[in-house]
């Protein structure tokens, strides 16, 4: 299976390269010869800008993260609704069915994002504690792997750019699914990005915990390359599927009760499965693939038995810094949104609505990016402290934390 996905996600760069070549050299050919359709001057300073700013956005973001947590997570999760919900009202002035659709989308997101917020406000002390372990002691070399990472995906984002716009020109029923399958290849490049440098910096961040030893950066990155691509395109195919399972049951169950006994029993059912998969693909798994080399299911597994063990999974469960990641990324995306949003809408209308949907796209993927190596610090905490909790290289947040969790469900 490493293997195996190793060399798909290879064939798949190599393949996607050559059809965005085609899709841009075409696009031009026909924007040229067509008078009334395609105008590339119009189409491509609007997505290129968003591409622009999603960099300097989500560079700017982890920086005020690393500099002052506490300021960070209060704005991801205060500000963030409002961007979204600026982002539906952007959609309304557009106008077109489409837009109104996703205004409608936002709108919403924008309401469970301020309720979520209420909900998780009492969280958050103790995920800027959290952060702060980050902070206080980043990795050798982290800000430059940041932003080598942050160029890459920027130069890779505007490369599949030119072949969206190239799609775009023609329009026809196979442009479309062409665009489909850049934005789905997209997706998953973006995820091996962020997890081949938090599988990085978690090793080098869990060898101090674990054991006191600083690790040089470049090396873990050198062997990362060399030997661990195959099982983080594993982790990055199948995170995020089981995290959105099980994220989808723990609300489902949150939300049913037990007001009805069969949808209590959905929503049990359902919550076993995702309690299931979880176990043997989960993002602490990949400390585990950098440190010991293991396969990603197997270290999946380890990590999770051994959270079950020390009996942190209520711990886990509670963590904000996934939530804050994932704020970060919808807020820097909806920036991006209304960055290329609004200069599309004001040059030409009917290229609005497909540019915010790949703005949103872009500096989403391109935060959660730049967010990776505290996001790796955290689950690199965690993983040394569940297999060690009397280890003298802890302080007392965690067990101080899971008094608080106890006695709040005792009460």
């Amino acid at each position: 299976m490493r293997k195996l996905f190793q060399i798909i996600f290879y064939i798949q760069l190599i393949l996607i390269s050559i059809l965005v070549i085609v899709l841009t050299i075409r696009g031009f050919v026909y924007a040229a010869r067509s008078t009334n359709h395609f105008r590339p001057e119009k189409w491509y300073p609007p997505v290129l800008g968003s591409v622009a700013s999603a960099g300097i956005v989500s560079y700017l973001w982890e920086w005020i993260s690393f500099h002052d947590p506490s300021k960070a997570i209060k704005t991801a999760f205060w500000v963030g609704p409002f961007l979204t919900c600026a982002v539906g009202i952007l959609h309304i002035l557009i106008g077109c069915p489409i837009s109104l659709a996703i205004s409608t989308i936002a709108i919403i997101s924008s309401v469970i994002q301020s309720l979520y917020t209420c909900w998780v406000n009492p969280r958050f002390d103790y995920a800027t504690k959290i952060l702060t372990v980050y902070t206080s002691f980043p990795p050798d070399k982290t800000a430059t792997f940041v932003i080598l990472s942050i160029i890459t995906c920027l130069v890779y984002s505007s490369f599949l750019v030119t072949g969206i716009g190239g799609a775009t020109a023609t329009g026809t029923g196979l442009d479309i699914l062409f665009i489909i399958v850049i934005l789905l290849t997209y997706t998953w490049t973006m995820q091996v990005i962020k997890n081949m440098l938090y599988v990085t910096i978690s090793r080098v961040r869990y060898m101090n915990f674990a054991c006191g030893a600083d690790m040089n950066t470049w090396i873990a990155f050198r062997d990362t390359v060399q030997h661990l691509v195959g099982r983080v395109c594993i982790g990055s195919a199948v995170v995020p599927v089981i995290g959105t399972i099980r994220g989808s049951a723990r609300v489902m169950k949150s939300v049913v009760g037990g007001t009805d006994e069969f949808l209590f029993s959905c929503a049990d059912c359902y919550s076993r499965v995702a309690s299931t998969l979880i176990t043997y693909g989960n993002r602490w798994g990949l400390v585990h693939v950098g440190v010991y080399n293991k396969g990603f299911m197997q270290a999946s597994a380890d990590t999770w038995g051994a959270f079950k063990t020390a009996e942190l999974i209520p711990l886990i469960d509670s963590d904000l810094t996934g939530a804050f990641c994932f704020f970060s990324g919808v807020a820097v995306g909806s920036i991006c949104t209304l960055v290329g949003g609004t200069w599309a809408l004001a040059i030409h209308k009917s290229y609005a609505t497909e540019v915010s949907i790949y703005a949103f796209f872009i500096g989403y993927f391109i935060c959660r990016v730049a967010l990776a190596s505290q996001q790796a610090c955290v689950s690199a905490y965690y993983v040394a402290y569940a297999e060690n909790p009397q280890s003298l290289q802890f302080d007392a947040t965690i067990p101080v934390r899971i008094q608080e969790l106890l006695q709040r469900y005792n009460v």
